[in-house]
């Protein structure tokens, strides 16, 4: 044995005096443990009289055993129904309660609309967004709208159908693939030919193209995928073809020489709608596309015309000096004597030497205005056309399709390009003695929305479609009070589709694009014609659904002629395609059962902007071809601007991105799309500036529930929306209180808990009766609002029911019967259970069509009746409806002055929380009964250890403030880190308010000249006021007086 083991033994003899002591503390130990655990089982004994201290302590306790992964949702296989996490999470996180839900709706197929069914059909187009797009908040607040009205008519009872599409986007997808195949090929579309070019457009759209189609879904748009559409597929190209046969067989679509917005860039005509205006003060340089240096706008320049025969010269005046080469007569007023000399004379050209006749128009000239002479250009300018057209005058076009000078102009300056020789004329003109100086100008510069390019006003031949009778059409359906078939809300547009209907014009329907359909014309070239230039022949064109209708009917038309036939190389404006929608969704020109199903359908939901481009258009082409408006009505919705009501733009760095909103981005997240951008470094800075300013710290994650409800709530600014990110981040906040209201549920109805089928509401508490009281009077008011589009009051609302009466008044009011499960409160604890449960099974499906996501989750948490199967998701269930026996106006009346009396007891107890008790003076018996009744909801809610009700004839003890709740009521509250003197201050204070604004009043009223100046209805609106005040006065002097002097 070693000497190791040997100490070992030592060490365990122990000293017996050491042993005792040690002893000693082990009893006094357990004597301590037993002492703890008589005094926790007395305290669990006497939980009913401590609630809340005993609930916290279980709550701690519970906490420590807590399994973090019980909070968490477990991972769902795409499609599948979410799974959901054991427990609750403690906070609303948007990421995860967006996920998975979106996908199981789409493919358990609640979006997708029956033909065959008996439900009444309501149906909403979605105006096809561009191909090229991305969602921008526009885009997001069509979806939040006509979402929430689609989910709405679904949970209703409806076949409720919302088609998606896309729009080919005619110019604006042409250029960016254009710009595409310049940047990683350097080539021109020209350089590809037309069918390579097209090939190229069709993979960029099948490879790039619906992008907003997946972020809609983001949005938690619930369209029926299924019928997804795009105005190119070959359903919606037949519809196309059809309805330009259809439309020039009926003569409403024809050929002429007119004048048409030209895009240089583009080589194009292009639509009103496509052309931004720039206002320029004066003198300003601006880039245009092409030119190495900028351009000089917002002059006027004036010169010379030599008068044939020597007679001296007439002075002209002009912004667009170039256009001087297509002059062909100079015009003058009537009635100016300064020209009546030269009625019926001419001027002499100076460059082409062409003689221009002066011309007398009425019309055009204004003889006070310059020199009251003015040149026409008919060619190329709208109001001169005019002139050209009743003087029969020359139209002479000087430039090429891109914009340089073609031989019309002159060898001086052919194949300039048009602003260069702006400058080089007016050089020409000095040498030539006939410039006659220049001077600062304001005026409109018109500019493509798609290339910068500035429009030139040029004549060129174009497809028409005649709207006269069809406007006429249109306009009668919204106007003609005997049989109104069109309803336009709000109703201030009607004026604007009035003014626009009445003043047609034709319609410039065709484009030189190669992206778009073509236009289904082919011009009949004879082996006879004297002329051979494609299309010189305007009665030599056949319309026709292919090729071979074509050459059928020329072939009949040039019977034993012989011909060949060139089609039509321009493309339809692509608003003819999309103001067909209506129609080719559905499957027109076929009859099919949708058509007969759907058609006409529902709600048109667009933006106000484009309430005569796309509207107007749809509704006269439904009309023409459908044979009924496309629509019953027309909901136009605002145009978003940011928070200052700044038209959001990429160079003022405020353009709002709806996903960025709803997965969060940082302030340098943000400086990364702008830099992605294609802004000079002068707009760059500023853009990021203006980041810095309106983003500091990027954008909260808010989630979609968050936007969508935001961008509805802000509909009631009815023409423009500032949109403000911060009020999303509020709703954000807000669904973190929806989701913990259920939690509480959670947590009071516990595990075990059935809810009845159905709730009587007489034997219910006072409390549960009010709150279901409440609930049906929201339950009628969102249902009328949304009836009447008035999206804002619906929001406004369901939010008010969840956050005031809900949140703040039932939920708090009800927790005394949970409070230590005491046997007196087992009735009251049961019914708010139930009552607990039926208002949140109503309120989240009251909520659903405006927040899909949130709701949809919390009410698969809830637990369902036992005697009926509920529905799967919530977005199938019946939208709630009212109740019959859950009005109470008496309950409802009773809870106001519950409510009054509660905020002037908080008033007074201002930010402190501690429970103090109070007094209530009540000065008539009714009142004095209603007080008494609902102490414990007083109590609860403001707070207090005790609340004694007195009447006149009592007294309170001193050391209390006071404060008046109405003329029969005035409220105690024992005083807590302030002086009866100060609180005597306070009130003397009010007092003198009072007294001034009286004062201020009974001047005003006492002026001479009041009786007569100031119209009776404001007079006696000032009178009521004055009482009012009085009233408040008297009470205020004497509140606590029967007090003070017992």
């Amino acid at each position: 044995m070693d000497n190791s083991s040997q100490n070992n033994k030592e060490q365990v003899i122990e000293d017996p005096e050491k042993k005792k002591k040690k002893e000693e503390k082990a009893r006094e130990k357990q004597l301590k443990k037993e002492k703890f655990l008589q005094k926790q089982a007395q305290q669990q004994a006497q939980q009913s009289n401590a609630p809340k201290k005993s609930e916290k302590k279980a709550a701690r306790r519970g906490a420590e055993d807590e399994n973090p992964e019980d909070f968490i949702d477990p991972e769902t296989t795409s499609g599948d129904k979410k799974r959901m996490s054991r427990q609750m999470a403690k906070q609303y996180s948007p990421t995860a309660v967006e996920k998975s839900w979106y996908e199981w709706w789409e493919k358990s197929k609640y979006f997708v609309a029956d033909s065959s069914s008996s439900k009444p059909p309501f149906v909403i187009v979605l105006p096809p967004p561009n191909v090229t797009g991305a969602l921008h908040i526009g885009h997001a607040l069509t979806a939040a709208i006509e979402d929430t009205m689609i989910r709405w008519r679904r949970m209703s009872g409806y076949n409720a159908l919302w088609v998606p599409g896309m729009d080919h986007a005619g110019i604006a997808t042409q250029v960016v693939v254009e710009k595409k195949i310049m940047r990683e090929r350097k080539l021109t579309r020209h350089d590809l030919g037309r069918e390579k070019f097209v090939s190229e457009v069709w993979e960029w759209k099948d490879k790039y193209g619906g992008t907003i189609l997946q972020q809609l879904r983001r949005l938690g748009a619930s369209l029926d995928w299924t019928r997804e559409c795009f105005t190119m597929d070959d359903q919606r190209s037949k519809a196309v073809t059809e309805a330009f046969v259809m439309l020039y067989k009926q003569g409403l679509i024809y050929r002429d020489l007119r004048l048409v917005n030209w895009d240089c860039v583009l080589r194009t005509a292009i639509s009103d709608i496509e052309v931004d205006y720039i206002d320029v003060k004066e003198r300003t340089l601006l880039k245009v596309p092409g030119y190495d240096k900028p351009v000089e706008f917002g002059v006027l320049t004036k010169f010379a015309y030599p008068l044939e025969g020597n007679l001296g010269e007439i002075i002209v005046a002009t912004t667009r000096i170039e256009t001087m080469l297509g002059d062909t007569a100079i015009a003058v007023h009537p009635d100016d004597q300064r020209y009546s000399q030269f009625h019926g004379k001419c001027v002499i050209h100076p460059f082409s030497g062409r003689k221009l006749p002066i011309v007398c128009d009425a019309i055009l000239v204004d003889p006070a205005f310059g020199t009251g002479a003015v040149k026409i250009t008919p060619a190329h300018d709208p109001n001169d056309f005019e002139v050209g057209k009743r003087h029969n005058l020359e139209f002479i076009n000087v430039f090429t399709d891109d914009g340089k000078i073609n031989s019309n102009g002159g060898s001086e300056f052919l194949g300039m390009p048009r602003f260069k020789a702006r400058e080089a004329i007016a050089e020409a003109l000095q040498k030539k003695g006939l410039y006659r100086g220049s001077e600062n100008n304001e005026m409109r510069l018109g500019v493509c929305s798609r290339s910068n390019d500035v429009i030139e006003p040029m004549i060129k031949p174009q497809w028409y479609v005649s709207c006269g009778d069809m406007a006429k059409e249109g306009l009668n359906a919204a106007v003609d009070e005997e049989n109104i078939k069109l309803e336009i809300v709000p109703k201030q547009y009607l004026a604007d589709w009035k003014r626009w209907l009445e003043n047609i014009r034709d319609w410039c329907i065709s484009r030189q694009l190669w992206w778009g359909h073509q236009i289904p014309a082919w011009y009949v070239t004879l082996e006879d014609d004297q002329l051979k230039e494609f299309g010189v022949y305007n009665d030599h064109w056949v319309v026709a659904r292919n090729e071979e209708e074509a050459q059928a009917e020329a072939s009949q038309r040039y019977s034993g002629k012989k011909f060949h036939l060139i089609r039509d190389p321009d493309v339809l404006d692509t608003w003819f395609s999309s103001g067909l929608f209506p129609l080719s969704v559905l499957g027109w020109p076929d009859d099919t059962k949708d058509l007969k199903t759907f058609y006409p359908t529902s709600v048109l939901e667009t933006g106000h902007d484009i309430l005569f481009f796309w509207v107007a258009r749809m509704v006269m082409l439904g009309m023409k071809l459908g044979g009924d408006v496309p629509f019953r009505q027309i909901y136009l919705h605002p145009m978003i601007r940011d928070a200052h009501g700044r038209k959001m733009s990429k160079s003022l760095g405020n353009v709002i991105d709806p996903i960025e909103v709803i997965n969060g981005i940082s302030l340098e997240g943000l400086h990364k799309r702008l830099e992605g951008g294609n802004l000079d470094p002068k707009e760059l800075a500023v853009a990021i500036e203006g980041q810095k300013k309106d983003f500091p710290n990027g954008i909260e994650e808010c989630g979609a529930d968050a936007l969508r409800f935001a961008l509805v709530s802000y509909t009631a600014q009815s023409d423009k929306i500032n949109l403000d990110i911060q009020r999303v981040v509020g709703y954000r906040q807000w669904c973190n209180k929806l989701w913990n209201a259920i939690r509480f549920a959670m947590s009071k109805l516990g595990d075990d808990y059935i809810p009845p089928a159905n709730l009587g509401p007489d034997v219910l508490p006072f409390s549960c009766q009010w709150i279901l009281s409440v609930l049906n009077k929201i339950i009628t008011k969102t249902i009328k609002s949304l009836e009447s589009f008035e999206f804002s009051h619906a929001t406004t609302a369901v939010y008010s029911w969840w956050q005031y009466q809900l949140c703040d008044v039932f939920i708090e009011v009800i927790k005394p019967y949970f409070a230590g499960n005491d046997p007196k409160f087992a009735s009251e604890r049961r019914h708010a259970q139930d009552t607990l449960w039926f208002c949140l099974d109503n309120g989240l499906r009251l909520l659903h069509p405006f927040m899909p996501f949130v709701t949809e989750e919390l009410w698969q948490r809830l637990p369902s009746p036992k005697e009926c199967k509920r529905a799967d998701s919530i977005m199938i269930c019946p939208y709630p409806s009212p109740t019959e026996g859950w009005n109470n106006e008496t309950v409802e009346n009773d809870m106001d002055l519950v409510e009054s009396t509660v905020k002037s007891l908080r008033s007074l107890a201002k930010e402190s929380r501690d429970r103090r008790p109070a007094f209530v003076l009540c000065l008539t018996r009714a009142v004095e009964e209603i007080i008494s009744s609902r102490q414990l909801e007083i109590v609860t809610l403001a707070n207090l250890s005790s609340l004694t009700v007195i009447n006149e004839n009592d007294a309170v003890p001193s050391g209390y403030a006071n404060t008046v709740v109405n003329e029969t009521l005035s409220v105690y509250l024992e005083l807590q880190g302030t002086s009866s003197a100060e609180a005597e201050q306070g009130k003397m204070k009010k007092i003198e308010e009072l007294k001034k604004q009286i004062e201020k009043l009974e001047k005003i009223m006492s002026a001479p000249g009041y009786e007569e100046k100031v119209l009776p209805q404001v007079r006696a609106k000032n009178q009521e006021k004055l009482d009012s005040l009085k009233e408040r006065l008297l009470l205020e002097e004497t509140a606590g007086l029967t007090i003070a002097s017992k």
